[in-house]
């Protein structure tokens, strides 16, 4: 019966934290799922208000100055989700810069070979990345609120 190598304990702790690190990139990924989450609810939840705001007419000057700050508060909390995509994209980005750095040193480096089959990202037509879909929703829910804005100054300033 053969004994089996060894494993070199450099191997081992790599492997560990290759591991390790791979669920931290998962982590943030999950991270990012739920600040969209929050970020849907809250919009969506401002719309709803708009619309009662918009429905009740016996405080008229106190509706348009609600549905003045409702619009500003709609098209900031955009302008934040769209900054906190992009944090979560530079930080996806370093977090596999340093997974295909570990992967040089494994026996079979899994993320830069699926890199590869989607050609660094570079052909739409093979991957279309995430974060580019997931840009465009703020931007998207940032149209209602724009056009809100511009009802409430058109309703305040010009009775």
């Amino acid at each position: 019966m053969e004994a089996k190598p060894e494993a070199d304990p450099t191997t081992i702790l790599l492997l560990e934290q290759y591991k390790l690190y791979v669920e931290m990139a998962d982590r943030n990924s999950e991270r990012r799922g739920q600040t969209n989450k929050f970020y849907i609810t809250i919009l969506t939840g401002l719309l709803a208000l708009t619309s009662w705001a918009a429905s009740n007419t016996v405080l008229c000057d106190v509706v348009n100055i609600l549905l003045l700050l409702i619009a500003v508060l709609g098209l900031v909390l955009c302008g934040i989700w769209f900054l906190n995509i992009n944090s979560y994209k530079q930080m996806n980005k370093a977090k596999f810069i340093v997974i295909h750095e570990m992967e040089k040193h494994l026996p079979f480096s899994c993320y830069d070979i699926e890199w590869e089959i989607l050609e660094h990202g570079e052909d739409r037509k093979i991957y279309f990345p995430y974060t580019e879909i997931e840009r465009y929703i703020p931007l998207v829910l940032a149209i209602p609120y724009s056009a809100l804005l511009v009802m409430a100054l058109f309703l305040i300033y010009l009775p």
